[in-house]
C-alpha cells in the first residue's frame, strides 16, 4: 500500500515536471515499463453500486483486499491506481495476459465486468509543441 501511494505522488509530480519542463512525459515513462518487464497495461471496469459514496476506510478495505490477492500471487501482477465512480471502479493494472488479472479478480471476490488491454498510452505531451 505504501509502495502505492510512493508511485502515486511520483506520477503526479512527473505530470508536473512535464508541464513545466518538457521532460519525459508520464505516458512514456509508462510505456517504458510495462515493455522492458515484458508486461502488458490492462483497464478493469468494476461495477461496484454506490462506489463513489465509499468511505475512507471501506476504501482501504478493498485496497488491503487486492494488495494481500496480489502478494499471494506474486511480482508478475501489479496493480498501479484505480479511479472512483459513483457506482464503478476502473483499476489499471500491468500483468503477462488478462487471465492473471481475472484470477486476481476471482481470488479477491471483486468484479471484473470488463478487462481491456491498453494498446498504447497518450497524454498532453502527445499534441507536440504548440
Amino acid at each position: 500500500m505504501k509502495t502505492l501511494k510512493i508511485f502515486s505522488v511520483f506520477i503526479l509530480a512527473l505530470t508536473f515536471i512535464n508541464c513545466a519542463n518538457n521532460e519525459k512525459s508520464v505516458a512514456d515513462i509508462l510505456r517504458d515499463e510495462t515493455t522492458t518487464q515484458n508486461q502488458n497495461m490492462y483497464v478493469i471496469e468494476r461495477e461496484i453500486p454506490g462506489a463513489g459514496s465509499l468511505t475512507s476506510e471501506e476504501l482501504k478495505a478493498i485496497s488491503q483486499s487486492s494488495c494481500n490477492v496480489l502478494e499471494k500471487m506474486g511480482s508478475e501482477i501489479k496493480w498501479l491506481h484505480s479511479y472512483v465512480t459513483s457506482d464503478k471502479i476502473y483499476c489499471v493494472y500491468t500483468a503477462p495476459n488478462e487471465e492473471m488479472v481475472l484470477e486476481h479478480a476471482k481470488l479477491g471476490g471483486f468484479p471484473a465486468n470488463s478487462v481491456a488491454k491498453v494498446a498504447t498510452i497518450i497524454d498532453p505531451s502527445t499534441a507536440g509543441d504548440k
